[in-house]
């Protein structure tokens, strides 16, 4: 049986059929917004003069974006790292499996 998925993005601003997916960040915080090509580029031109006379920044400096490491202090990026030198299968993103996380600590 085939199955078959269609997104429909609707405009945040009106409600009318958007066009795209637009992202921007503002004081460490990312947004995203569906809008429709009129409104994205009134996004974009009123962005665009702060954009146009800022610089670019790498992403690792200034402002903490609100991310913590969790209570355990488990170090994601490193298990991750660890499970795939080991062979393992571990989820690329999100919350990472328990047994893996307590091999790691049983190997650390």
């Amino acid at each position: 049986m085939a199955r078959k998925t269609v997104i429909i993005l609707e405009d945040d601003l009106d409600g009318s059929e958007a066009s795209e997916e637009v992202q921007f960040a503002i004081d460490g915080t990312e947004y995203e917004i569906d809008l429709n090509e009129e409104h994205a580029d009134e996004l974009r031109q009123a962005l665009g003069r702060f954009a146009n006379a800022a610089r670019k920044s790498s992403g690792g400096r200034g402002r903490p974006t609100g991310r913590r490491a969790p209570a355990g202090g488990i170090d994601a990026k490193a298990i991750r790292q660890w499970a795939l030198d080991k062979g393992l299968q571990v989820n690329s993103r999100g919350r990472i499996q328990a047994d893996i996380v307590e091999q790691y600590q049983a190997a650390h």
